[in-house]
């Protein structure tokens, strides 16, 4: 039977080198793709407690396997790893302003934590760090190498802003929304603008398009949305009607389902809106990331750990957010998965993706505590099943 005091214990033993671990991750920070440093480091980290591990030929990233020597479940714990591309002061670098260098630091010692209170998972423990998070396209890439098919249970973790939770505070679950992000290119015939009859002015067709969308109706009661966020045409001559724009469009909605028929809406819109004045359009897919599936037995498990840590007034109920995250696609592309994200409160501000974001560090030590309470629990609540 393990205490209060043991974790409270060993935190207050850990505490500096958490921090130390932290400010490593954040000095080396690596965008999409190209997150070396950060595998060997982690990599690094794990032959130093003893855990075996695989990476992977085409990419970064690393899974670990903590193998407890009898039959059981698989309990996963996933960190993302990489950083944004950003202009900080002046400065364009990698730069870990959505806390994926948090997230790391929190699963690498939650393993040490166990590690060293004498846990022995009663089946296997896998340990995902994961690359590639913020081009929606990490999680898909580790679903393809089959890393979750053996996983029975999976868990995951974010920071976040002040504006949704406190430092002290967490809740069992982020219900992310679905997102999209279209690329589109409009193609349309050359002019003098002297003579706009003789071409196909491809910014007629833009505006009609920014109407049509902006005039798409949803269920209210389902949050959604879908905007034009980018135009662009080469010519730099104001004389000439243009014949090529890009543009983008991004799509959010609460759910999948609302996802699709808002999707279905936005290229009816689309479509229809260039045959008017006969230009061409073409439509791409940039990002797409699935909306949550909530899980409420993985939930009720998780605010155990969490009000064993935090209090009751440190318990929040799952969190709705628009924001959007790979970590979905794990349970919707394995519905017998049961999955959750925990939400960290941690004093984060301005907010998650600005380039001088901060949080109070304190929150690591929090979130160690209810990832190695949680994946206790999994352990034992499955057994008793």
């Amino acid at each position: 039977m393990r205490t209060i005091r043991q974790f409270d214990e060993w935190i207050d033993q850990n505490k500096d080198q958490l921090e130390e671990t932290y400010q490593h991750l954040h000095s080396i920070a690596e965008v999409s793709w190209q997150e070396v440093e950060t595998t060997k480091y982690l990599c690094k980290e794990l032959d130093r407690i003893g855990i075996p591990y695989l990476t992977f030929e085409d990419h970064p990233g690393v899974v670990a396997y903590w193998q407890g020597g009898i039959d059981g479940p698989t309990v996963a714990i996933r960190a993302d790893i990489d950083a944004l591309w950003q202009n900080v002061d002046g400065v364009w670098k990698a730069n870990h302003s959505c806390g994926h260098d948090g997230h790391a630091t929190v699963v690498l010692y939650t393993v040490k934590m166990l590690k060293d209170i004498g846990f022995q998972p009663k089946g296997t423990l896998k340990i995902i760090f994961q690359p590639a998070e913020e081009t929606g396209k990490g999680a898909k890439a580790l679903i393809e190498k089959g890393v979750v098919k053996d996983v029975d249970y999976l868990l995951g973790l974010h920071v976040r802003p002040i504006q949704e939770l406190s430092l002290k505070q967490a809740s069992p679950a982020i219900y992310h929304g679905a997102t999209m992000v279209l690329k589109g290119k409009v193609k349309g015939i050359q002019a003098h603008a002297a003579r706009p009859h003789l071409g196909i002015n491809v910014l007629d067709s833009i505006a009609a398009i920014i109407n049509a969308i902006n005039a798409i109706k949803m269920d209210p009661a389902i949050p959604s949305s879908a905007k034009v966020t980018m135009v662009q045409t080469e010519g730099k001559n104001m004389n000439i009607i243009p014949d090529e724009c890009i543009f983008g469009i991004d799509l959010r909605a609460q759910t999948n389902e609302a996802m699709e028929v808002l999707l279905d809406q936005v290229k009816k819109a689309v479509f229809a809106s260039v045959g008017f004045n006969g230009a061409e359009v073409e439509l791409e897919t940039l990002v797409e990331l699935v909306a949550a599936v909530p899980n409420k037995w993985m939930e009720k498990l998780v605010q155990e750990a969490i009000h064993e840590t935090l209090g009751e007034k440190g318990t929040s109920p799952p969190l709705v957010t628009s924001g959007g995250e790979d970590f979905h696609f794990y349970a919707v592309h394995q519905p017998n998965l049961k999955a959750t994200m925990v939400g960290l409160g941690a004093d984060l501000t301005p907010g998650l993706h600005h380039p001088r974001m901060k949080f109070d560090l304190v929150a690591l030590e929090d979130g160690v505590t209810i990832l190695a309470k949680s994946v206790i629990k999994l352990f034992d609540k499955h057994e008793n099943k």
